[in-house]
This record gives structure tokens, C-alpha cells and sequence, in this order.
């Protein structure tokens, strides 16, 4: 290659480089170019639309020309209805107000008429686009949910006057013979909506199958004053066809796959109210899942259900929900066990509060006193009816004081450094005086499962929701007279009934301490629990605090009237004459006694051993 020719070939070059730098398309006009050949791919069947989110397609296919839809969105399946403008159907009756949205066709909020929040806001159970309801469809290679696609509504809005009912249709059409309908149904009175899922038409499109997918969540906003106390009792519960009630954890995020069993309803239950979806046929699988992870701090909880249905025949699917408060009553008139979803306790607690506590307080309830005279009415009569242990206790009490004086002189004679030995003296002196070292105990022992069974009542009461008394303006919640930083263990407040509660505690453990006349470290033990209670029961409702501190006061005025009846000087020449009479070889030891004398006889020739 010869000079001239290397130089023309090197100019040439630089021209076409030159050429290609400053001629070449600008960003937006490469994209342009590249959509329309998309675009131009999909109308000639070149290339098919890959299957994708619902969200996704309707970005890439709302793309207008001149003002138009592409038309390639008008004739994917659904195309027309992933493009729209979401609108809302008001429907209403004496205790709902529901707001149903275009987009979805589902219930965008759910609010009770008649109840309002902790500072006396609309009670809304549920709002806005954080909240999810639809089905998941195939069709062709695309997978769509009905929760992104416009629905068209059948009328405006709808309120439906006591006696009447009434219905709204959500329509999601392919065409106009194939579509799917969201009957919503409403009667004038009650908490639930009915809705029916119905296909029609749509077999050559979304296939045959005779299942439906169905995404259900919901983000629960804040009801009750302490949205700590308020998580403590927010969960998924549901309930299968063999009429169990179960639920997720309620102190954890939880999720559960039932695959096992058909289940009957799914409720969405928060402290004092509840979004329940109930089934007819029944949901064959369930995918359930509960969770603290909000967008929105102010949230309780995000629940989650993933559920297969079984269409009927003629491709609809009959369903109801129940919006409404976790009132026991209220929720057994609903059927379908929804009253369960009012956690009164595990095994014999809750038989104690179902068929003993609650059926006294509605008794009581019919009176219309105030709530704060109700507990106290409702103590009493427990008090009364618990009197005859309590005098049993303080009988047993009254006489271990008296014998007392003849165990100190044991211990002195004894001494403390056998005392396998001294236990056994001690058995002996039992015996004769005809005294149960644990007659004290056992009436206490009978108590405390109806305690305990109130422990778990009263914040699951939703009749003390808002209700006040003295100066506790919420029953239903605890009553802060001191406000601070947060402590630990404590919280950032005092409550008071729960602070005079405590103060009862340990008054009555004192005194109980002078009946009982017991010393060493046995003497300071009952002075730790109080201190475990405030911490404990601080943040629980005022109406548990005003219970035991009233269980306390009529045990003080019990224990006052019984001092008359329980003659220690009595008790004493009883003792003796008990001590005075021959033991009759006839009689029977109590299992425990034989039991604890052996024990003890054991525990002696073990020591005789090691000396």
C-alpha cells in the first residue's frame, strides 16, 4: 500500500467516524424507535407478551397514540379493564358505611357507625390502597389479578333503610357476554355484607378449573389507646370444618399452611373488633400469615391470607364477611362459632368464664348500671359464694397460730440441724392435734383458677370499651395519673387503680401474715408479688386493677367478720383434747401424710448413711 492510498483510506475513516458521532439518534429517539417496533412485533404476532405482574402490564400497555389505547391493550385478555380511573361506590346500612372501589371491585374501607377510636375519631377497620382483594386468574401466558383491574359499578351508591336490603354489582368484563360479577348484598340491620363471585363465560379464557385463588390482607390501623396492649390480642384466627378454632401467635409474627383441612371462616381480629370472611363450601387451602413489619407505625399488624376455593357449578362462589365488634353475644348470633374469636382462656379458665362469669354478667348486664357497679356486685357474689373456703382457710391458719408456741419448743429441743428429724416431730404434733399443715393452702389452691380465669376475662370484655367510672375514663385500658419517660418493666406511666391495687396487696399480706403468724423468709415472700403485679398489670385495663383491689378490701371485711367466729382459746382446749386421745390403728393416714412420712423416713436413713 503506497502512501496516497494509506492516506485516503485513513481520511475516509475519520469521516465516517465523525459521521456516526454526530448523526446518531438521541436517547429518546432510540427508545421511541424501539417501542414502536415492539409494538409493530405484537400486531403481527411476532412476538407474544411475556407473562408478568398486573402492575406491569398496565405501565407497558397504556401507551396512547392520538389520544387512543393501543390497541394491542384492547385485545390482550383484560386488556381494556388493566386502563382506568378508580372511582368509589358508597354502600351503607344502620351499623356499616363501605366505600367499594372501581379498581378491584373490592371494599377500599370499612367503617362501624356506631363505634368510634379511643379519641373519639370514625372507626374505620380497615382503609386504603395498602389493602388487598382479588383473585388470581391465568390467562393465555399472562397472570393477572383482579385487585389491579377497573371494575364497572352497577350503580352510584346504596343505603339500605332498616327493613329493606339491597345489592351492588362490581363488573370486570372481557366482553360483553364473558365478565366476572362482585354481588355485594346488604340487609338494613347487621354487621355483614354478603358477596358472590360469579364467572361467566370466560371458560375459553381462564381455563376450566373449577378453583379459585384468592388474595386477601389488610393493614389494621389503630383502634384503643395502647397499641402495645392492642398487638397482644391482634391475630389471624380461623376455623375449620371440624369446628376447631385456632389461631396464630398473638406475641410474634407467625404464618401457617393448612392444607390438611377445609376451613370455615378466616377472621382478620384485632383487641375489640373483627374482619371475617366466611365461606360456604369451605377453603380448601390456606396460606396465613400475621406480621408487626407495618408501612404505617401507627398500624396494629399486617395480616395476610392466601386462599383456594372450590367454584360451584355454576361458576360462582358464595361468600359473607362480618365487620363488626368482638361482643361476645353480638358474635354468637352470628353463627359459625364466631364467638370464639373472644379468647376467654385456655381449658378449665375459659369453661369458668363461659358458663359461671359471663352468664352472671349478662345478668347483671340487663340492669343497666354503671360497669364500675357491675364489678363490684360481681365480686361480691363471688366473695359469697367462695366464703365458705375462705373460713376454712382462716380456720386452718388460726390453728397452726395456736400450735405455734408447742413448734418453737420442738425446734428448741430438735434444734435446725436435722431437720428430716424436726419435720418429722413436727408430723407427729399434726397428728395429735388433728391439724393439716396445708388446710390453709388448699382453699387458696381452689381459688386461684378463678382469679386467673378473671385475669384473662375482663381485658377480653368489649362491654368495658369506653366505659368509665370514677375518675377511670376507659375501663377497657389502663388509667395513667402519672406520665414519664419509659422505665423498664413499668412503662411511661402509673396507673393508679393499679398502684391502690398494689397497696391492698400488700396491707392484706401483712395481716394475712398475723393470722398465719409466719416468720423467717416465709414471712416476706407474699411481699414480693404485689411488687411483681404493678409492674405486671400497670398497662392492663383499669377494670381487672378495680376487681382485685375490691377482692382485697371484702377479703379485709371476710376475714374481720370471721375473727368473731374463730375463737383461738376454743381452738386451743380443742387441740388438747384432740393431743389426749389414743391413736386409733384403725384409721387411715391421708395419702399425702403416708406419702410424706415415707419420704421423710427415707431421707433420715439416707443421712444416717453419709455419718
Amino acid at each position: 500500500m503506497d502512501k496516497n492510498t494509506f492516506t485516503g483510506l485513513f481520511l475516509i475513516m475519520i469521516i465516517m467516524g465523525a459521521s456516526i458521532y454526530f448523526m446518531k439518534p438521541s436517547e429518546a429517539d432510540i427508545k421511541k424507535e424501539q417501542l414502536t417496533v415492539h409494538q409493530d412485533s405484537i400486531k403481527k404476532g411476532l412476538i407474544k407478551t411475556p407473562a408478568a405482574t398486573t402492575a406491569t402490564v398496565a405501565k407497558a400497555d397504556t401507551v396512547k397514540k392520538n389520544g387512543a389505547v393501543d390497541s394491542a391493550v384492547l385485545k390482550s385478555p383484560f386488556g381494556a379493564a388493566t386502563v382506568g380511573t378508580e372511582q368509589f361506590v358508597t354502600i351503607g346500612n344502620k351499623e356499616l358505611s363501605l366505600k367499594l372501589s372501581t379498581k378491584g371491585g373490592r371494599i377500599f374501607t370499612a367503617e362501624l357507625k356506631n363505634y368510634k377510636t379511643f379519641n373519639k375519631k370514625p372507626l374505620i377497620l380497615f382503609d386504603g390502597k395498602d389493602n388487598k382483594f382479588g383473585l388470581t386468574l391465568k390467562a393465555g401466558d399472562r397472570t393477572l389479578n383482579t385487585n389491579d383491574l377497573y371494575f364497572t359499578p352497577s350503580t352510584t351508591s346504596l343505603q339500605v333503610a332498616e327493613k329493606d336490603s339491597g345489592s351492588v354489582t362490581m363488573r370486570l368484563s372481557y366482553s360483553p357476554t364473558q365478565y366476572i360479577d362482585y354481588i355485594y348484598t346488604l340487609k338494613g340491620t347487621g354487621f355483614k355484607l354478603g358477596l358472590t363471585i360469579k364467572s361467566t363465560g370466560l371458560e375459553q379464557v381462564v381455563g376450566t378449573s373449577t378453583v379459585y385463588n384468592l388474595n386477601w390482607s389488610a393493614s389494621l390501623p389503630k383502634q384503643e389507646k395502647d397499641i402495645a396492649q392492642e398487638r397482644q390480642y391482634t391475630t389471624v384466627y380461623f376455623k375449620n370444618t371440624d369446628n376447631e378454632v385456632d389461631y396464630l401467635s398473638e406475641a410474634k409474627d407467625d404464618q401457617k399452611v393448612i392444607a390438611d383441612k377445609k376451613i370455615q371462616w378466616v377472621a382478620f381480629k384485632q383487641h375489640f373488633f373483627s374482619n371475617v370472611l366466611i365461606t360456604k363450601d369451605g377453603i380448601t387451602k390456606s396460606d396465613l400469615a400475621v406480621s408487626t413489619n407495618v408501612a404505617d407505625t401507627s398500624d396494629v399488624k399486617q395480616m395476610k391470607a392466601d386462599l383456594t376455593l372450590n367454584r360451584s357449578a355454576d361458576g360462582s362462589l358464595p361468600l359473607e364477611f362480618y365487620f363488626g365488634p368482638n361482643r361476645f353475644n353480638t358474635l354468637k348470633e352470628q353463627g359459625n362459632d364466631l364467638q370464639k374469636l373472644v379468647n376467654l382462656g385456655w381449658g378449665p379458665l375459659k369453661y369458668i368464664n363461659q358458663f359461671a362469669v359471663l352468664p352472671l354478667f349478662n345478668f347483671l348486664n340487663k340492669f343497666n348500671w354503671n360497669y364500675g357497679i357491675i364489678i363490684l356486685i360481681l365480686t361480691i357474689v363471688l366473695k359469697v359464694v367462695l366464703a365458705p373456703l375462705t373460713y376454712k382457710s382462716y380456720l386452718s391458719m388460726a390453728k397452726m397460730r395456736v400450735l405455734k408456741p408447742e413448734m418453737d419448743e420442738i425446734k428448741g429441743k430438735v434444734g435446725e440441724d436435722n431437720p428430716t428429724l424436726l419435720q418429722q416431730e413436727y408430723l407427729k404434733l399434726y397428728k395429735k392435734a388433728g391439724v393439716n399443715p396445708l388446710g390453709g393452702c388448699l382453699p387458696l389452691l381452689i381459688q386461684m383458677p378463678i382469679v386467673i380465669a378473671f385475669f384473662r376475662f375482663f381485658p377480653s370484655l368489649f362491654e368495658l370499651r369506653g366505659e368509665s367510672f370514677l375518675w377511670m375514663h376507659d375501663l377497657s385500658t389502663y388509667d395513667a395519673v402519672i406520665t414519664f419517660g419509659t422505665i423498664p418493666f413499668i412503662g411511661n406511666h402509673i396507673s393508679l387503680m393499679c398502684l391502690l391495687m398494689t397497696i391492698s396487696t400488700l396491707i392484706y399480706t401483712y395481716f394475712n401474715n398475723q393470722i398465719s403468724g409466719a416468720t423467717g423468709q416465709m414471712k416476706y415472700i407474699g411481699y414480693i408479688t404485689p411488687i411483681i403485679f404493678l409492674a405486671t398489670l400497670n398497662s392492663y385495663p383499669s377494670g381487672l386493677n378495680y376487681y382485685y383491689f375490691l377482692a382485697n378490701m371484702l377479703t379485709f371485711l371476710q376475714q374481720y367478720m370471721i375473727k368473731f367466729m374463730v375463737d383461738d382459746k376454743k381452738i386451743h382446749a380443742q387441740i388438747q383434747e384432740n393431743k389426749k386421745k389414743p391413736d386409733d390403728p384403725k384409721k387411715k393416714k391421708s395419702g399425702f401424710g403416708a406419702k410424706l412420712e415415707e419420704m421423710m423416713r427415707q431421707q433420715q436413713q439416707v443421712q444416717a448413711k453419709k455419718k
